[in-house]
């Protein structure tokens, strides 16, 4: 296929994709379930995907530091949010926020991590990374230690180190020898210095360099390779599971041997060996436009601008709100059955940028609120029972 002529691979690729639309919607068969009646959706119709629902959702009157949030991570009785005016913290039943004036490095907090050896917060923002601990913040930056950019987009506690990605590269800081390693463009396999994802797994690191794919760094060996799109950027990928749907990542997530990749164009699964790809027209992921991605045991949870997916990788449920009032719902594919479950209500919105979750809860950041929802089906018994 290297030889073939580039004139003939846009055509190739509409067909591929009518084919593939066409034989997707054979086999589809809607079961349709209001929230008015009760009833128990079996493990057969969602395919053992955990599903949530009870929705109660948060705002600026509730005590949010904003509705415009960006990031979400529980630590364990309390929720750490990241907001465009500060980090507002729930506990207790109560909101409290920190901003600037506490000490924060900028009040549009943009990622959040929880070390587990220490319990310290990192929480990246706008104008630097900071560390809260002990109830006071201590922030780095550019001027003050040498970080690679002030803008940081994602935050990774790995064992002693924090790695960040930001708008200057990725870097990397020793808490014990107190010192910031820098990786660009000069002296890694990337494109250019933007990067917008980190996470560990397996002895590595995995940095979503913008336009360079997704950057793996072994920690043992200290040494660099990349994954890249083999399709060279094509919006319309001819040969999904070759490699990377894109080389335009924003986000990465390892768990349960695999690594998730985050794109604009799609989603990417990657076993050590095999890749896989993912879209919204073959699957049921919300839309190619994924602005966050969180991998928990064998789920992986997708927030994009059209409402939030999970997958095993076989089975969905994706969440989505209605336009014109607060209630959405909840559509399930496993195999050839798909079920839609009203939610009333459901998401704040549509546009997701963060999700954490933990035991029977899940925490949604969204662009106008955030929500919270509640476990519906216990895994040992494989029951979603809607009131």
């Amino acid at each position: 296929m290297k030889n073939m002529n580039l004139k003939y691979k846009p055509l190739i690729a509409l067909l591929i994709l009518i084919v593939s639309v066409v034989i997707s919607f054979s086999f589809i068969h809607v079961d349709r379930i209001t929230s008015n009646t009760i009833h128990e959706i079996n493990e057969t119709e969602t395919g053992g995907l955990p599903i949530y629902g009870k929705w109660k959702n948060f705002s600026a009157k509730d005590g949010l530091a904003s509705d415009k949030t960006y990031c979400v991570r529980i630590d364990d009785d309390r929720v750490l949010v990241g907001t465009h005016d500060g980090l507002s913290v729930y506990e207790n039943d109560q909101w409290t926020t920190y901003t600037t004036e506490d000490g924060l490095a900028h009040n549009g907090v943009l990622a959040i991590d929880i070390s587990e050896q220490t319990g310290d917060v990192w929480i990246g923002t706008m104008g630097g990374l900071s560390r809260w601990s002990a109830g006071k913040f201590e922030n780095f930056n550019q001027m003050n230690s040498g970080m690679p950019n002030d803008l940081i987009y994602a935050v990774t506690c790995d064992e002693k180190d924090v790695w960040v990605a930001t708008g200057g590269g990725a870097g990397r800081y020793d808490t014990h020898n107190k010192g910031w390693e820098i990786f660009t463009e000069q002296n890694a396999p990337m494109h250019e210095p933007w990067t917008y994802g980190v996470c560990s797994g397996d002895g590595k690191i995995f940095i979503a360099a913008w336009g360079g794919g997704v950057v793996e760094y072994t920690k043992e060996t200290k040494q660099f390779r990349d994954y890249t799109d083999p399709d060279g950027n094509m919006e319309i990928d001819l040969f999904p599971d070759d490699g990377l749907v894109h080389d335009i990542t924003t986000g990465t997530s390892w768990a349960d041997g695999k690594l998730w990749v985050a794109t604009y164009f799609g989603l990417s699964r990657y076993d050590g060996t095999r890749w896989k790809g993912y879209f919204d027209h073959d699957s049921g992921l919300a839309s190619n436009f994924i602005n966050f991605i969180k991998a928990s045991g064998k789920f992986v949870y997708i927030a994009t601008d059209k409402g939030l997916s999970c997958t095993d990788g076989e089975n969905w449920v994706t969440y989505t709100k209605n336009k014109n009032n607060l209630n959405g719902k909840a559509k399930i594919t496993a195999g050839t059955s798909k079920t839609e479950v009203a939610m009333t209500p459901s998401l704040s919105h549509n546009y997701i940028l963060g999700v954490d979750l933990k035991d029977d809860m899940i925490w949604v950041a969204t662009s106008e609120g955030l929500s919270r929802g509640q476990l519906l089906n216990k895994q040992d018994k494989g029951l979603v029972t809607m009131e």
